[in-house]
């Protein structure tokens, strides 16, 4: 992408953020904010090749809006810089709130969530909220006729709420990771699952949210459950002030604190350093996802808004504290998916003369009554984009319970492990979602680095994949994104061929500081861009079909496998 797109990008941005008409000069200036030296001659000529696109509309000479094709431009069309737009947002969010403790007035981070009103939706909200699954029971609420349906619009107060109010107290709380936690008992036991707030184009809570990772309800009901938290680590030499602020939050209705760590201690399964110590606080959106494991549909955006906190208003009259503040931490750690797939390179054997050896597998489970549609739709799905879908299977058995029945597909990371055990260093960069157009882009990337579940699960469980659509065009596919020195690139060129018949399939193999599908990678390394081995899998799910994933799981020798036809 040229600089003048990238222009033309955070241009759209800027219209789409103030949510209204915006004029050239105004744009100016927030523009220089930015980095981008244009004044208002070059921003009109900038904005007349936006109107000509069909991105941005003019009205009169108010100034520009954006258009419906334009939000969908912008969500798609500068996807590396999208990665890091997000921690970025999440920190100009984090500087804009502030609290008076006195006054108990200032500016609250909150998230956005929009639905239609359906039966019980309200209700079920305030469920969540009613007790300490959530950060603060006050909301702001606003609903809105339309037609026969009434809309509604609920500001609710986000996690980095605490950190923004930590800044302007001169405290550093920087928000490390999202995940799950398991609770057990009413006590926060450990972290199970996280994504890094970096280097991610979806923001980390919003992933896991889905009616199949969360148990919110479980936590209400019995106590024991998982549900979505942020883990922060702060200097330990602010701790005394920190806690001495979140006690005055507290009176005020904001907290969510599950866990204070101790100076350099593990905490709830993850690693702090030296000098800092952890604090883990509950997700914003915990009392949305209680609706999302009911069935409901609902739109929200995380760390959207910057609302006045004298503006909201309790949804509820009182709040139960159900959770016990964690005391004491265990021994286990979270096992990120990097580290647990650089273990298992070394035991890839795979000899690419003799095509013995093994590679790296994931399982997923299904039930044994599904077994023969699922792999008749993984065929029909193959014919179709023989040149994108790894054909290579087993069905594995004793991987569930009595009915439950495993298959095995080759997993992308194979290529890595296949590249490093002929002397040649492969790194995996990104877990994509290709969207196949005229010109292919990734719309969504999640960085392997610092997450500890496989990007394509994510996809797979938030259903942003089309694998079984009729049609070629616009299906959405699993890939992976690998970065390979340069100078290893003529040696790494003679094994892609054979890592390609070995049921790999490699979309491309870009030059040296080249935007591949829209994304880029390090300086002195080029990109190669994999099919999944869970695309397959994805075209099973989306038939109905109930899965569940173990990605990275295990090694299988090829010979041992069967290929789709």
């Amino acid at each position: 992408m040229s600089y003048s797109e990238q222009k033309m990008i955070e241009i759209l941005r800027i219209i789409n953020e103030h949510n209204k008409i915006v004029g050239s000069k105004k744009i100016a200036k927030e523009l220089q904010y930015r980095g981008f030296d244009l004044g208002e001659r070059a921003v009109r000529y900038h904005l007349k090749v936006l109107d000509e696109k069909g991105f941005t509309a003019r009205r009169g000479n108010l100034g520009r809006i954006i258009t419906k094709l334009g939000k969908e431009e912008l969500d798609k069309g500068l996807i590396y810089d999208q990665v890091d737009f997000i921690f970025s947002k999440s920190e100009e969010m984090i500087y804009y709130s502030f609290f008076d403790f006195k006054k108990h007035d200032g500016n609250v981070i909150t998230c956005t969530s929009n639905f239609n009103n359906q039966e019980g939706l309200i209700e079920t909200i305030k469920e969540g909220f009613q007790s300490d699954l959530a950060i603060s029971p006050y909301i702001h609420c606003q609903k809105e006729k339309v037609g026969n349906e009434e809309l509604v619009k609920i500001n609710t107060i986000c996690a980095t709420t605490v950190d923004g109010i930590l800044l302007s107290n001169s405290i550093i709380s920087r928000p490390l990771y999202s995940g799950l936690l398991e609770v057990e008992d009413y006590t926060p036991k450990q972290f199970t699952q996280l994504i890094s707030f970096k280097n991610t184009s979806i923001t980390p809570l919003e992933a896991f949210s889905t009616n199949k990772m969360t148990s919110v309800g479980d936590v209400l009901e019995t106590g024991t459950g998982t549900i979505p938290a942020i883990f922060n680590t702060l200097p330990i030499n602010s701790k005394e002030k920190t806690l001495s602020i979140l006690e005055k939050l507290k009176k005020v209705g904001i907290d969510g604190i599950l866990n204070i760590g101790e100076d350099s201690e593990d905490a709830l399964g993850i690693p702090v350093t030296e000098g800092m110590f952890g604090m883990t606080i509950i997700g914003g959106l915990t009392p949305l996802c209680l609706a999302y494991e009911k069935g409901y549909n609902i739109n929200i955006n995380l760390g959207e808004e910057i609302f006045k906190y004298k503006d909201l208003s309790p949804i509820s009259s009182f709040k139960n504290q159900i959770l016990k503040r964690k005391e004491s931490n265990i021994d286990s750690k979270v096992q990120f998916i990097l580290s647990k797939a650089w273990n298992l390179f070394g035991k890839v054997d795979f000899d690419i003369e003799t095509y013995n050896g093994n590679l790296i597998t994931n399982i997923s489970i299904i039930k044994k009554e599904d077994l023969d549609s699922s792999i008749e739709v993984m065929s029909d799905v193959y014919k179709t984009l023989s040149e994108y879908i790894n054909p290579y299977y087993k069905v594995v058995d004793n991987v569930g319970d009595d009915n439950e029945v495993g298959i095995a597909t080759i997993c992308s990371l194979s290529l890595d492990g296949i590249l490093v055990n002929n002397g040649i260093l492969s790194t995996p960069k990104y877990g994509g979602l290709l969207e196949m157009r005229s010109n292919p882009q990734f719309i969504e990337l999640i960085a392997y680095n610092g997450s500890s579940l496989d990007p394509h699960v994510i996809y797979i469980f938030k259903n942003l994949t089309t694998v079984s659509k009729n049609k070629k065009e616009n299906r959405k596919l699993l890939s992976s994104v690998k970065e390979v020195p340069v100078v290893a690139r003529e040696d790494a060129n003679d094994l892609f061929s054979v890592i390609n018949d070995v049921g790999i399939p490699i979309y491309k193999v870009g030059k040296p500081r080249e935007l591949v599908y829209n994304t880029k990678i390090d300086a002195y390394n080029f990109a190669v861009v994999t099919g999944s081995g869970l695309n397959t899998i994805a075209a099973i799910k989306e038939e109905g079909v109930d899965v569940k994933i173990k990605a990275v799981e295990s090694l299988e020798k090829l010979s041992n496998m069967e290929k789709l036809i």
